[in-house]
């Protein structure tokens, strides 16, 4: 079958999060608050677009589960997915294709995404023209894809019932290869904060603010020429600590992102 991706929520929404992610990085503020305002008002708290992309990503983030529990869960959003108004969930994708058009541009569908295949084998599953045939044989490629053999010792059980949306984008291209694996977390989290209007990332800020704060605090000299750093450093202590007390916004993702970048270098100036 020949797949149609500008219909498939979950590609759609990978396909802006990089998009997004390109944006930041570039500080290309234009577009970063065009593609945060498209996604914002398409997936909004009671959109059917993020109804359905939460089907998608209880598929597509469940892993490592028994064989059985797998096929309830199939079945079972494939149930939830049938309950969708058809009409309102068509409409829905050709308004967000508009604006992904008119709005960011044609280069939003070139953008590559290395689940691609799993995604379009879940949305020919959603399909109800996909053959039966093809179906069977997509649905038994995701139960594959969630299930491993009881024998497995290490076999884990995630939870089911909690869509995660911290982890969209797993490698960023060559072109932001610079980017340390604690910054791409936080990009991580501050992309899908709208999606659960922003729960994953406050807990995000309050494990990583404490590291953060922690690790400052620990490399304060309190020697005189050490002074004006140590300083500086009190400076962002009290900085980090107000995060806890108001909105994160975009200024305080640049300035949460440059205090990584200073940890990282002060511990590494304390190795050598």
């Amino acid at each position: 079958m020949k797949h149609n991706k500008k219909r498939n929520i979950a590609f759609i929404y990978e396909a802006l999060s990089r998009e997004l992610t390109r944006a930041i990085v570039d500080k290309n503020s234009k577009n970063k608050k065009t593609i945060m305002l498209i996604m914002k008002e398409h997936f909004g708290k009671n959109s059917i677009l993020l109804e359905e992309l939460r089907l998608y990503r209880a598929l597509l983030e469940t892993k490592r589960i028994k064989r059985e529990i797998a096929e309830r869960l199939l079945a079972e959003t494939k149930q939830v997915h049938s309950r969708l108004n058809t009409k309102e969930l068509f409409d829905a994708q050709s308004d967000i294709i508009a604006s992904i058009n008119k709005e960011v541009g044609p280069q939003v569908w070139s953008n590559f995404i290395p689940n691609f295949k799993s995604i379009a084998s879940i949305s020919a599953i959603f399909n109800s023209k996909t053959p039966v045939k093809k179906k069977v044989l997509f649905e038994q490629s995701v139960i594959d894809g969630m299930s491993q053999s009881d024998e497995d010792p290490h076999l884990d059980m995630r939870p089911v019932d909690n869509i995660v949306y911290g982890t969209f984008i797993d490698k960023f291209n060559k072109k932001y290869s610079n980017l340390r694996e604690e910054q791409k977390e936080l990009l991580n989290h501050y992309i899908t904060s709208f999606a659960d209007e922003g729960c994953q990332l406050k807990v995000y800020l309050n494990e990583e603010l404490g590291r953060l704060k922690d690790s400052l605090k620990g490399n304060i000299n309190i020697e005189e020429e050490d002074a004006f750093l140590a300083e500086r450093v009190e400076e962002v202590q009290n900085y980090l600590e107000s995060f806890r007390r108001r909105e994160f916004t975009d200024a305080d993702l640049s300035k949460l992102l440059k205090t990584q970048e200073l940890v990282q270098e002060i511990s590494t100036d304390d190795k050598n």
